[in-house]
């Protein structure tokens, strides 16, 4: 997934035991991204989207982030849309992160997620028409949250992906975890601190991941405009699992300035929105 995940757990259980709880956590990792990798060749998703107007069976790790996906979009509708990966080829990001393997995949132009169809009942994913599936604003998220479901036994954990974070329980003084927000502008600084316990927050950020190709452009992109907006430069949400989080940060920031804080304010969440000029928005007692 291109990032670094961290750990931290506090318990008095055995190092085996520990240990073992480590190791499925971490497992969880990979098995989301052979899963919903849309630069892996051989990852379930790219064999899947090979197949057109045919259904495929997928696995749950493939299945049911595409399907929260999906939910997504036609809530938003298509304002969030998994279909936007041709988009992101197109504006460089698609050079896969482990090989430096440029990826070009067919697609039709007028694609959107209208064009996915998934078979709950069957566990089938349906292309109708060549498209490129982007599952990077749900699939980190799912992964955390597999994460931390191997962790729950332990009173205190943290499980950390990048700065996507779900953090179990409270601190050493038994307060909520206190969790910092980088600085767009400032790598080892923090901009923002906030408090949560038995709570996701995950940030979409422009500072992240810019265009090689496109001046002015970075990861997040509007599917519809295939442009990057521009009223945000960070989005944090704070939500009950990290695959909301995650899917609402990126929705938030696609949404722009009035319809980004009220989509956060009409789910109930808490948000911390930063304007290109730092000022720091808080939505819902943040």
């Amino acid at each position: 997934m291109d990032t670094v995940v961290e750990i931290q757990v506090d318990t008095e259980q055995s190092s085996e035991e520990t240990g073992a709880a480590f190791e499925r956590a971490f497992a969880a990792f990979h098995k989301v991204e052979r899963a919903c990798s849309r630069f892996d060749p051989d990852s379930e998703l790219r064999k899947a989207c090979r197949q057109i107007q045919i259904p495929v069976p997928v696995s749950p790790y493939l299945f049911e982030p595409l399907k929260f996906a999906m939910e997504m979009a036609e809530g938003t509708g298509g304002a969030f849309d998994p279909a936007v990966g041709k988009a992101m080829e197109e504006n460089g990001f698609n050079r896969r992160y482990l090989t430096g393997e440029l990826v070009e995949s067919p697609s039709a132009a007028s694609a959107n997620y209208r064009d996915i169809v998934l078979d709950e009942r069957n566990r089938t994913l349906t292309l109708l028409k060549p498209l490129v599936i982007d599952l990077g604003a749900v699939a980190k998220g799912f992964a955390i949250d597999l994460a931390a479901n191997e962790l729950k036994q332990f009173e205190r954990f943290a499980v950390n992906a990048g700065g996507d974070l779900f953090a179990g329980g409270a601190d050493e003084r038994a307060n909520a975890w206190s969790i910092g927000i980088q600085h767009p502008e400032q790598k080892d600084r923090v901009i923002h601190m906030i408090r949560v316990s038995n709570e996701a927050i995950c940030t979409s950020g422009s500072y992240e991941r810019k265009s090689a190709v496109k001046n002015g452009t970075h990861h997040i992109i509007d599917p519809k405009t295939k442009a990057s907006p521009v009223d945000w430069i960070s989005c944090s949400v704070v939500a009950p699992f990290a695959m909301l989080a995650d899917a609402f940060s990126t929705t938030a920031f696609l949404l722009g300035a009035d319809d980004g804080v009220a989509f956060i304010e009409q789910a109930d969440l808490k948000g911390i929105l930063i304007t290109p000029d730092l000022q720091i928005v808080t939505v819902g007692g943040s």
